[in-house]
């Protein structure tokens, strides 16, 4: 089976990509390279340089004939989408509009969207949110995942694209940069690497749920696998606080003399937030693996070999 991946050159994308050329898919990847490296790309994956906005998909689409499609590329920063919502939008709603009207007009049977479940619920009313939690997403970024969740919707019911829609919670791992909320791992460890001084926001105690991206990958290769349809949540129902990230990221470092610095809060900032995965294991059979302090050491341990990626 052809998958072409969307920001396969990216922080999942690419470890989605390793996966399934791992599991003997043909994986091609389509990437600007505005956020992606060419150093994470697979060798044993085609390459497109190619804006998704960009009218050339459609040829890229057509030539490779894909059975299924993994759209992974975004502007992935909550607060770029808040300072330039309308750059936002114009890639992460028009391009994914390009790339589903290509799929429509190719007739390709299956999209798998990396969504947000960090995002689309906002402030969660209980927790863990499950899939059925009111949607309610307070910045740009959230609310350009859920419209594509929606579009998605149309697309499959009208045209019949089946498709998933991946909530990721806060993913993290070797090769992350430091976007995002769980960029608070790429940030404190490219501080530590280099003998700084991480310094937390606020008292620390926001909680996140911090999934593992080889997980996210094995999430996505159950999907690519299932004939299922719907949006699914991939987390881990465990809640991190920041302090304890720094506390954990310390020790990898060996630099246990270190106290916690405290710095203003980010205004408007989600206090808590945590998935259940409930769902992607009475479905795909998928559930976390990777429990937090040994993936936060893999990953202090990756930047500590490749800090010049940061």
């Amino acid at each position: 089976m052809k998958i072409l991946i969307t920001g396969g050159a990216g922080f999942i994308g690419s470890h989605v990509s390793d996966l399934l050329i791992e599991n003997n898919y043909d994986v091609c990847i389509v990437d600007d390279l505005s956020s992606g490296k060419l150093e994470n790309i697979n060798s044993k994956a085609k390459f497109h340089k190619c804006d998704v906005r960009d009218s050339k998909l459609f040829k890229i689409i057509e030539e490779e004939k894909p059975q299924t499609v993994i759209h992974n590329a975004a502007q992935m920063s909550v607060r770029n989408s808040v300072d330039d919502p309308e750059n936002d939008a114009s890639i992460n709603i028009i391009g994914g509009l390009n790339l589903l009207e290509a799929c429509k007009k190719l007739k390709i049977k299956r999209i798998i969207f990396a969504s947000s479940g960090g995002v689309v619920y906002g402030e969660q009313q209980y927790f863990p949110a499950d899939e059925n939690h009111p949607l309610k997403p307070i910045c740009p970024y959230g609310v350009a995942k859920l419209s594509f969740e929606k579009y998605l919707f149309y697309y499959n019911y009208i045209f019949g694209i089946k498709y998933v829609a991946l909530r990721y919670a806060n993913v993290y791992g070797p090769r992350q940069d430091p976007f995002g909320e769980a960029g608070v791992v790429a940030i404190f460890s490219k501080k530590l690497l280099s003998g700084g001084q991480p310094v937390i926001n606020g008292d620390g105690c926001q909680t996140r749920d911090y999934v593992f991206v080889k997980d996210v990958a094995k999430a996505n290769l159950s999907a690519v696998r299932s004939e299922v349809v719907g949006e699914i949540n991939i987390g881990t129902g465990v809640e991190t606080n920041v302090n304890d990230i720094f506390n954990i990221l310390k020790k990898a470092a060996e630099r246990t003399d270190l106290e916690e610095i405290h710095g203003p809060a980010k205004e408007g900032e989600q206090k808590r937030s945590v998935l259940s995965y409930k769902k992607a294991y009475e479905i795909l059979g998928w559930k976390p693996e990777v429990k937090i302090k040994e993936g936060l050491f893999e990953t202090f341990n990756w930047f500590k070999e490749s800090d010049s990626y940061l």
